[in-house]
């Protein structure tokens, strides 16, 4: 019997230190995420970042938190209950980081005979501290403690057709009423080394602006080639003016070149360049989160007032939209009759 296993970031369970502490124990160990020697990370992430990072996190989280819970976590079991009324197949959901484990989620549907799995992270674009550790945590899981499964699993959906449609009328949606001077795509931030690391030809990414305009074998697993992509694709569909667009990232650390330009760094810019009204799109989650509603949303606006700007929009990610929930459904439903993955 056929199922789907939807996995997203995941969450604290509550917006306090006390639950903030093991959640980002959990996320920055993670080897995909801080990508050096463990005793090095255990070191960075033990006996630096977590002795002052819970409380500031908490913090920035107890400002979006709900009152049913966490956004990520309530918006996820939306979409996922939603799903399930355009399947006749069992979905559930689990988290990468936090109690919404992967394990808690193929026991449900174990519980329900499932024995093929569709894995769908939720993430559009390839990178190995998203869409790539889902992946092989839901491989780890699976080999220990359900070997009779079969897994399958959703490549990276960031150019997809279906996709790009509904984002883009998304983001024409919340463009309503706006008159825009700009229009920034600000994308989750990664280090370079990450994007290298991705190439399987070890030769191609040189991460200098022509590289991903060269077709590549190693553009299926290129963060940066992927997102420019999707913003390319969602500026030709909806017809953007080309000087009125642009791309950055956001979410970096001190110490490592991380991708550039960076979003900041981009609404300092853009303000001083007399660009008074933009607009922001968070294209790198389907599912509003900590970064999207605290980092761009809030802060964000912030550092485009300061700088000079007058009017800031926040566009909201996909969500949990019929739009989105139909395309979703259209994919598992065309994997369970045909066993073909049409992204």
């Amino acid at each position: 019997m056929k199922g789907v296993l939807l996995v997203n970031l995941g969450s604290p369970d509550s917006p306090t230190p006390k639950d903030v502490k093991p959640y980002l124990d959990e996320f920055l160990m993670d080897e995909r995420v801080i990508d050096v020697p463990k005793l090095l990370r255990n070191l960075l992430v033990r006996g630096i970042i977590l002795q002052t990072r819970p409380k500031k996190s908490a913090k920035a989280y107890a400002k979006i938190w709900w009152d049913e819970g966490s956004p990520l976590v309530v918006i996820s079991e939306r979409f996922t209950a939603k799903l399930r009324q355009h399947t006749n197949i069992p979905v559930a959901l689990g988290m990468r980081y936090g109690s919404m484990s992967i394990q808690k989620a193929l026991q449900e549907l174990t519980g329900q005979g499932v024995d093929e799995v569709l894995l769908v992270p939720l993430y559009p674009h390839y990178a190995m501290s998203s869409y790539e550790t889902v992946v092989v945590k839901a491989m780890e899981v699976q080999k220990k403690h359900f070997p009779n499964i079969e897994l399958t699993t959703l490549p990276a959906f960031y150019k997809s057709p279906d996709y790009i449609r509904v984002l883009s009328e998304s983001i024409a949606e919340g463009l309503k009423d706006f008159e825009y001077d700009h229009i920034l795509f600000s994308y989750h931030g990664i280090p370079e080394r990450h994007i290298r690391k991705s190439d399987p030809t070890s030769y191609h990414c040189k991460i200098d602006g022509s590289c991903c305009s060269v077709n590549s074998v190693a553009h299926h697993t290129c963060y940066r080639h992927q997102v420019y992509e999707t913003t390319e694709l969602v500026k030709a569909h909806l017809g953007l003016p080309e000087g009125k667009v642009s791309t950055s990232f956001q979410s970096r650390l001190a110490g490592d070149p991380w991708l550039k330009p960076y979003t900041d760094y981009e609404f300092e810019r853009l303000a001083k360049e007399g660009k008074k009204r933009l607009a922001v799109v968070t294209a790198a989650f389907v599912s509003d989160c900590l970064e999207t509603l605290e980092e761009i949303a809030m802060e964000g606006k912030e550092q485009f007032e300061e700088a000079g700007g007058e009017q800031y929009k926040h566009i909201p990610c996909l969500n949990d939209s019929d739009a989105w929930v139909q395309v979703m459904a259209n994919w598992v439903n065309e994997w369970q009759q045909n066993e073909v993955l049409p992204v």
